[in-house]
């Protein structure tokens, strides 16, 4: 692949700002999707098995419904936050994005479809288990399949992405046009990898899940101590496992001695230690958090170095600075997200911890922060409006 039309490939009216500022935004972002992604991973596999065992073990009769509801919060959060990403992606790295769209075409299409199907037939195990203890196998194992299906096409087309040099061969095969939008691209190494987390991350959820717990009277300690031991296996054997998985993706792609490599690998180490120890699952998570961060500057890193050995560097990308749109989106998502996120994380909260009915009206630190995230929105809502239709009677008048 000549540089050229890599070159010729990118927006030509540049970007709104410095590309630096998206490639950070894309690793964060990347690593929050990631985390839902596999927690529901995880909550799901994990819920599946419960339901074989929560008419015999009392332990996953209390279990087995919380990881089902934790699957379907996950998956809702991890289809909002996976829009972050792709298009802080498509903004710098748009030859990439749009190539592989091109070439995995119907895949594409099939996704987006594969997506909605999963979901509603995770909500159809939801309400069957609800209604029947144990009940909703069935669907549970095919909602999952369909789900991990539509992971594995999110795969195809990040691996297809990174393959600029494979593009024409793809594009036309011995010579000859193929626009089927078939393209299926794999590395079976990395996938297995990336799906090797959600063990690890199923096993300190859980490990907070029995500290979160703990406070209440309605939880017996039997089984506080039987979903701690349960993360702490899930998490130690998870950890050793992935380890495994990435020094082989490492050692394929000879990435294992840069430094980032290393960081990660020592990560790994210390969140063993402290997965093993569970003395405080809360600072373990925080560690995780920043593993996580890690791995999505790893994935990163590779891609960087594909495309800049072939020509294309993002810190080359023409830059247009439109100030007031950047100021728009980070206020948008600091203060307006940032306080929402804060009010909903503070009722969550605020709701495990209560036995009885919680009545957030009562809760100062509750009621202010809604009342908040009201009053920021609304603002929010004038100032949008306001400007964008400042914006196009200009253009026209």
């Amino acid at each position: 692949m000549d540089a050229s039309v890599l070159l010729a490939l990118r927006d030509p009216a540049g970007v709104p700002f410095y590309p630096v500022v998206f490639q950070v935004l894309y690793v964060l972002t990347w690593a929050l999707h990631a985390a839902f992604v596999l927690l529901a991973l995880g909550s799901m596999g994990l819920s599946i098995y419960g339901t074989f065992s929560q008419k015999s073990d009392s332990n996953w009769k209390i279990l087995t419904p919380h990881l089902i509801q934790t699957g379907k919060i996950s998956i809702s959060i991890l289809i909002v936050l996976g829009v972050a990403p792709l298009l802080f992606t498509q903004v710098i790295y748009d030859p990439n994005w749009y190539v592989a769209n091109t070439l995995s075409g119907m895949w594409v299409f099939i996704f987006i479809y594969t997506l909605i199907v999963g979901y509603i037939m995770y909500y159809w195990y939801y309400y069957a288990n609800k209604k029947h203890e144990g009940g909703g196998k069935l669907i549970g194992i095919i909602s999952f399949g369909i789900l991990v299906f539509a992971g594995l096409l999110m795969h195809n087309f990040a691996v297809t992405s990174i393959m600029p040099n494979e593009w024409m061969n793809m594009y036309a095969p011995n010579g000859i046009v193929d626009n089927s939008g078939w393209t299926f691209n794999m590395d079976i190494v990395r996938l297995v990898f990336m799906v090797s987390l959600a063990i690890p991350v199923v096993g300190i959820f859980l490990q907070n899940y029995s500290r979160f717990l703990s406070t209440r009277k309605d939880f017996s300690s039997e089984f506080i101590k039987y979903t701690a031991g349960l993360g702490t296996k899930m998490g130690v054997i998870g950890l050793v496992i992935s380890a495994l998985c990435f020094v082989a993706w490492m050692v394929q792609i000879d990435y294992l001695f840069t430094p980032l490599s290393l960081a990660i690998i020592a990560g790994v180490a210390i969140l063993l230690l402290m997965v093993g120890k569970n003395n405080n699952s809360y600072l373990t998570t925080i560690v995780l958090v920043i593993v996580a961060l890690l791995i999505s500057g790893m994935r990163e890193l590779i891609r960087f170095n594909i495309m800049s050995n072939l020509g294309y560097s993002i810190y080359e990308y023409p830059v247009n600075l439109e100030i007031p749109t950047i100021a728009m989106f980070l206020l948008t998502f600091l203060i307006l997200g940032g306080v929402g996120v804060a009010w909903l994380l503070t009722m969550a909260w605020k709701v495990g911890k209560n036995q009885g009915i919680f009545d957030g009206s009562k809760d100062v630190a509750v009621t202010k922060l809604g009342n908040y995230t009201l009053g920021i929105m609304i603002l929010w809502m004038v100032i949008y409006f306001t400007w964008g239709m400042f914006i196009l009677f200009n253009n026209i008048l």
